[in-house]
């Protein structure tokens, strides 16, 4: 399969999120938030992009974007996973579909990645995939909100933390101000993509003892044995937005890198 071809991304838009209510309304340059992020979605050459949402204020964000659906979904979903599981239902695709799901507060989200989930995904065999990019400095690995990752030489996950790992015993019991050199590290971007069966079946799991601890959904799927492939993202992915700081931060990159008019 071509996931060029082939694949369709899904952006799950909760209204009511709790650090920044009505966060994919927001406005970003003028425009909501979650405008932008179907826009990338649009940009990656998907066969489908759809909003889920469970807000019809959400919804009427999209009113006039050419090539955007809408589902809406229940308002009582615990997580993304099950909200796109319910949109997948609603879309009607079948079980070996590839489904990016793309969050609705990444509104700079390169094209290039969201296909390359897709493509690894299609090229690995495995039921899920998701992106990582190198960690290359010591506040970001020990950031607990900056997931981490390892990875098997296959490219398969071992494990998600937001502890720092792995770690260099020897380098650390020095100075833990700078990462030594040679290391490996990984910041987990949580761009993910699964097959439309998969996803369906993973929103069914029950939570694991991995999952509570970390507080990391993707950990479900790995304490029950199933593998999630990770490429390395093509170009960097830039922070998404979470707080009103990030809006703001968001805000300032949208400005200095927009085109000048006379």
């Amino acid at each position: 399969m071509d996931p060029a071809n082939g694949f369709v991304v899904a952006i799950p838009a909760r209204y009511a999120a709790s650090r920044l209510p009505g966060k994919p309304l927001r406005l970003l340059g003028g425009e909501p938030l979650v405008l932008h992020v179907a826009r990338r979605a649009l940009a990656a050459g998907a066969r489908e992009v759809w909003l889920a949402t469970d807000d019809a204020r959400v919804a009427d964000a999209m009113d006039g974007t050419a090539g955007v659906r809408v589902a809406m979904t229940s308002p009582d979903h615990a997580s993304g996973t099950d909200r796109l599981a319910e949109c997948a239902t609603i879309a009607g695709w079948g079980d070996d579909t590839i489904v990016v799901n793309l969050q609705g507060d990444e509104p700079f989200a390169p094209a290039s990645g969201i296909g390359e989930v897709a493509r690894v995904l299609a090229a690995s065999g495995a039921p899920m995939a998701t992106l990582a990019e190198p960690v290359t400095d010591a506040r970001t690995l020990f950031d607990p909100n900056t997931v981490k990752l390892v990875r098997a030489s296959s490219g398969d996950a071992l494990y998600f933390s937001r502890a720092p790992l792995p770690w260099p015993r020897d380098a650390f019991a020095r100075d833990r101000d700078v990462l030594p050199e040679g290391g490996h590290w990984l910041r987990h971007i949580g761009i993910y993509a699964y097959r439309a069966g998969f996803l369906q079946a993973f929103s069914r799991m029950p939570p694991g003892l991995l999952e509570q601890v970390e507080s990391l959904e993707q950990l479900r799927v790995l304490e029950a044995g199933y593998r999630i492939a990770v490429a390395l993202a093509p170009e960097p992915f830039p922070p998404g937005v979470d707080t009103p700081e990030d809006l703001e931060r968001a805000e300032a990159r949208l400005a200095g890198t927009a085109p000048r008019t006379a």
